[in-house]
């Protein structure tokens, strides 16, 4: 969605509101396409003492794996973001402003770049998620295995072993 934001930068007290569905379904993140659904964008945008600013609320479904056991999470999010709207930059603070030189703004990239910056960074099925058996890769969740997982060392790390026992010894 385009916005048209000529009025909004000329008339002090403007306000614009709008609503719209961004398709982020081919998105690759994470080793998959997490946005399978469109995601649901509701916002204005309003000029108060000649100062713009857009603000939003994103709602959509992440659908991707679980970082410890690989189980599908199907997780709701919403979120709020604000921006402010400037046509030109005076100075070199180009993070804190959004410029719309052609007093138009496409949110498609700024709500991806927005969500992007925003999902957490683990997202796991439960909170004591136990994982897969690292030899195996049996879910521990769901059943245990008969692996002894103190028993081998990998030999490049066994010299740290004896920095331990020498710790252990002081």
């Amino acid at each position: 969605m385009i916005l048209q934001l000529k009025e909004l930068f000329d008339r002090e007290g403007a306000r614009q509101a709008f609503q719209c569905e961004i398709d982020l379904s081919g998105l690759r993140h994470g080793g998959g396409y997490p946005l399978q659904k469109p995601v649901q964008i509701s916002g204005t945008v309003e000029n108060r003492t000649g100062i713009v600013t857009l603000g939003y609320l994103a709602m959509f479904t992440l659908n991707t794996l679980c970082d410890r056991c690989l189980t599908p999470v199907e997780r709701d999010f919403s979120m709020r973001f604000e921006h402010i709207l400037v046509r030109e930059l005076a100075g070199k603070d180009e993070e804190e402003f959004i410029v719309c030189a052609d007093d138009t703004l496409d949110l498609a990239p700024l709500v991806t770049e927005d969500i992007l910056l925003e999902l957490p960074t683990r997202i796991l099925c439960r909170e004591d998620c136990k994982g897969l058996c690292p030899k195996c890769g049996t879910n521990l969740n769901e059943s245990t295995c008969d692996c002894n997982q103190d028993a081998e060392v990998d030999s490049r790390l066994s010299v740290l072993l004896t920095l331990l026992d020498q710790d252990d010894e002081n």
